[in-house]
Parts: C-alpha cells; structure tokens; sequence
C-alpha cells in the first residue's frame, strides 16, 4: 500500500480541490460541450462554477448526451479537448447499441489509467514476481491498459484472451501463476468446465482469482463458490471505460472495492431518480457519479455511470482510507415492480442461498417490454446437476426473494445445462434490444 491510499479521507476533498478547479478552467477553455453546458446552466466561467464544495450544483453528464455531439469530422465527440498530435491511445467500446463510441487518451492519461489500475489490483495481495494469467479482451476495448497495469506491479503476465478455456487451463497447470484475473461469468465457467472433465481446478496453483468487468464477485453466495471451485480467494476491481478502466479494487478483507483513484477522480453518490447529491455515509446506497481531475483528452464533469452502489466508510483492516462500495447492479437491466426496484443480480444473490441444489444460474423474462413490469415476475432458475425439480424448492426461493427484495416472483426451475454460460460476460435478462428506453442502452463498463 502507498502512503496516499492511507491518507485521512476527510482530507481527499481539500487536497484535491486545486486540481479540480484548474481541470473545470480547461474545460471552459477546451472543451465545447461543457463551455456551451455550463453557460446554460449559469456558469460562465470557471471562477463561477467554484470549487469542489460546490459541485453539486453543476448539470450531470450523461452518456447518451456525448454520443448525441458525435459527428463524421468529429467521431469522438464535443467533449474531445486534445488535439490529434496529443492523442497516443483511442479505445471504443463494442458498438452493441449501434456506433461504436471511442474513448482518446492522451500520453499522461494512460499513464494515469495504468498508475490507478496498479493500486486497484495491488489492494488483492499479488506481489512483484508472481505470475498472473488474463483472460481480458486486449483488442480496442479500454480492459486492454489493465495489462499494463500487471507489468508495473512487477508480475509476471501471461495473457490468454477470452473464449480460449482450454488454452486457459493448460497455462495455469504448465506455468503454474499464482494468479489469474477474468470476469466473473468466466471463473465460473471454468469451474463448471473443469469439473465436467475432471480437472482438478482446485489442486492448481491459482492462490488469487481476481475477476473484473460485470458485478457479481462480491455477491457472498456466487463468491463462496467461485472460492470453492477454484480453492483460491476471491476479490473483485470495478471500471467505467469512459472515466478509468480500473478505478476501484477489493483487498484481502473482501469487505468491497476500496477507491483507487484518489487525486485522479472525484467519487459522487446520487440519488437516481431524482440526480440529488448524497452524502458518501457508511451503508449508502445510491448512483455512482464521476469527475475526472487531472484528464486531457475527453475529460467528464459529473458523469452518471449508471452504476447502482452500496459505500461503506467504516475502517478496514487494510490500512486504506477510501470509501468501499459493491456494484449492487446496473440501472440499464434494473426493473420496476410495483413501484420496487429490482435489480436482477441482486435477484441471483438471493437464489444463491440456496445452493446446493440450484447451480447459481438464474435468467429474468419479462413478460413486456420497458422497465416496469407486473408481478410476479418471471424467473428462471436453474437446477444443480442431478437434481430434480421441487415445487417446496420453488415455493422456498419467491418466497425468500420476497422477502429480501420485496417483490413477488414466478419461479420456473430449469434442468441443468439449460442456461447459457459464458466464457466473457452473463446476461441476467432476456429481453430484445427494442425493450430498453431510449436513455439506458446497455453499456460494458470494462471496456
């Protein structure tokens, strides 16, 4: 750990308001977006929009609202402040809900990205000559500067990219890393695939799984069982591509994700219906908001990730001072049940309790399009292997989802082998692309 990861976090604010006020000056001066925004709001300058203690009064960003400023002379957006010639890296993001949308960075920006995503990964325990296996898409999408990270913490990476399980796990049982770091659909999977071919996953040398780019890792349940597949420990790092690829990392007290981005983002929670700041409190829960400070190339102010959160502030055993949060889901697959959100990872939690006769697979079918929908709501779930479908076993989980989550449930328990698996990411609702408002398209956080 870093001296400044132990920093009194009551001091973050004071520290890094210098950086925040010279970064809304370049905005004003660079950017055309946010120059055109916040005059409108009634801010005409940077003086006027003041310091961090006053951020809240500023107008959030939202992500559809950059992609609307993209142009063919100008494909990244009205948010670019570089120039071309500063530019060394443009990732993209995958292009599922139409163009793809491109994320600049200039020389000190990567250098940024990769100095954050060191720290968010040093807080899991790898250590300088140790060996890790990544099974991170390393093409266009952002996931790619995390490898960077790996060589700075002085490990040694081996790189397999994804859809490759076989190749994955003859690496780990020929160079034996101690590490390996995948999304959470992918642990599981490999799980699942050793044991159906009788690999002894649990007798490798694999002592940490560090696994990225969806939530999940943190849900105690699916956790449990990823640690006893892999007999390894488990944490979890969290990125918003547009903002940082890895902003936020889980130390061994697997107590949530401690912010690694301190001096380089500023942290906000909002309510999400309403866009009001809340107080970063222990036990808060909210949207996660984003404000770079030290950004060149597209900087963002106040940028709604959609990424709905649980902090805590309470100390941790760690020695590092941050808030802690856990994804708790994404508002683009968040449901409205009689006024209730539902969020289906949060759903999936609550089956897990229920191993070991379900497999931890679940699959959310609404019955209509959009976000609000009619109990009960329709759930499959899928059997472990072996087991037969019972109807006190149905009637056990809607009755726990209910009430844990307060929303009344159709429980279809489905064979084994019945849901899909991936070997990347796991889509916890089944609904055409049509069914989305136009305002929460999907969007891969890690890319």
């Amino acid at each position: 750990m870093i001296d400044v990861e132990s920093r009194p976090w009551g001091e973050q604010v004071a520290v890094d308001d210098p950086a925040y006020r010279a970064q809304l000056a370049y905005l004003f001066d660079r950017s055309a977006l946010y120059r055109e925004k916040l005059a409108a709001a009634g801010f005409p300058d940077a003086r006027a929009a003041g310091g961090l203690a006053d951020i809240a009064q500023l107008p959030l960003t939202e992500k559809q609202e950059l992609r609307a400023t993209c142009t063919p002379d100008n494909p990244i957006g009205a948010h670019l402040c570089a120039a071309p010639k500063e530019l060394v890296r443009i990732y993209s993001t995958s292009g599922t809900t139409g163009t793809p949308s491109y994320i600049p960075l200039t020389a000190d920006d990567l250098d940024n990205w990769v100095t954050v995503s060191a720290r968010s990964y040093a807080a899991s325990g790898v250590s300088p000559g140790q060996r890790i296996v990544s099974t991170y898409n390393a093409g266009p999408f952002a996931a790619g500067a995390v490898l960077a990270a790996f060589e700075r913490l002085g490990l040694c990476h081996i790189p397999v990219g994804t859809g490759t399980t076989e190749r994955l796990v003859r690496a780990i049982e020929l160079l034996r890393p101690e590490a390996a770091a995948l999304t959470p659909s992918n642990a599981a999977y490999v799980v699942e695939w050793a044991a159906e071919r009788d690999v002894d996953l649990p007798a490798s040398s694999v002592e940490r799984v560090l696994v990225a780019g969806e939530p999940g890792g943190g849900e105690p349940a699916f956790r449990a069982r990823l640690e006893e597949g892999w007999r390894a420990r488990v944490t979890e790092a969290m990125g918003i591509g547009d903002i940082g690829v890895s902003l936020w990392g889980e130390c061994a007290e697997q107590q949530g994700m401690h912010f690694a981005a301190r001096g380089f983002v500023h942290v906000e929670l909002i309510a999400p219906d309403t866009g009001e700041a809340l107080e970063i409190a222990d036990g808060a829960t909210g949207e996660l908001v984003l404000t770079h400070l030290r950004h060149r190339a597209a900087p963002l102010l106040r940028f709604r990730t959609r990424d709905h959160v649980e902090l805590w502030t309470s100390p941790c055993a760690c020695g590092r001072t941050s808030p802690r949060l856990r994804c708790i889901g994404r508002t683009d697959d968040m449901l409205i049940v009689r006024g209730v959100n539902v969020f289906p990872s949060a759903v999936r939690e609550v089956v897990g309790e229920f191993a070991p006769e379900v497999s931890g697979h679940i699959l959310v079918r609404p019955r209509t399009p959009g976000v609000k929908q009619e109990p009960p709501l329709p759930v499959s779930v899928e059997l472990a292997s072996g087991r037969a479908a019972d109807p006190a076993l149905a009637h056990a989980i809607r009755e726990r989802v209910r009430e844990v989550l307060v929303v009344q449930t159709a429980v279809d328990l489905v064979p084994w082998g019945s849901l899909g698996r991936s070997e990347y990411k796991s889509r916890l609702v089944e609904r055409s692309r049509g069914s989305l408002s136009d305002d929460r398209s999907p969007r891969d956080p890690y890319e």
